[in-house]
């Protein structure tokens, strides 16, 4: 069993890692954890920010990502268990890039929170989590906080 935790840095993306954590301990499965770098100004699309402006963008989205990952292995190694752990760099969406992480990786079950680091609205479940959970072809356990 492979499972696959995207994480962000948010409250509710560590608590599915203490989920996932609990799950590979359990059944001995896989654990890979990615954090999504996404990349602003994609083929096709017209910014009116110059090439190295997005290019010092796109350098601090992926430290932001790298440093998520980092304190993501830290909690993973504290626990003696292994983990593929790797920054994902994409110019589409979040969800894609995770999605497309689960198939080319042959996931079976996606551990993710319910919601990320976009300020908190009416919705129970934010939009990244929304689409995994609609368009995922394996299994998504989706991690809620209490209030």
């Amino acid at each position: 069993m492979k499972i696959l935790v995207p994480v962000d840095g948010s409250k509710y993306s560590l608590e599915a890692l203490k989920i996932a954590i609990d799950c590979a301990q359990y059944k001995k499965a896989d654990l890979a954890v990615i954090s999504v770098a996404s990349h602003t100004g994609g083929e096709g699309v017209d910014l009116e920010i110059s090439a190295g402006e997005r290019a010092r963008i796109n350098e601090r989205l992926e430290q932001q990502a790298a440093s998520v990952i980092k304190e993501a292995c830290d909690v993973i190694a504290k626990e003696s268990i292994k983990a593929d752990c790797k920054v994902v760099t994409t110019f589409s969406s979040i969800a894609d890039a995770i999605l497309s992480t689960a198939e080319k990786d042959k996931v079976d079950l996606i551990i993710m929170g319910s919601r990320g680091l976009s300020p908190s609205s009416r919705f129970k479940m934010g939009s990244v989590a929304s689409q995994v959970v609609k368009y995922s072809d394996c299994s998504v356990y989706v991690v809620k906080l209490s209030a």
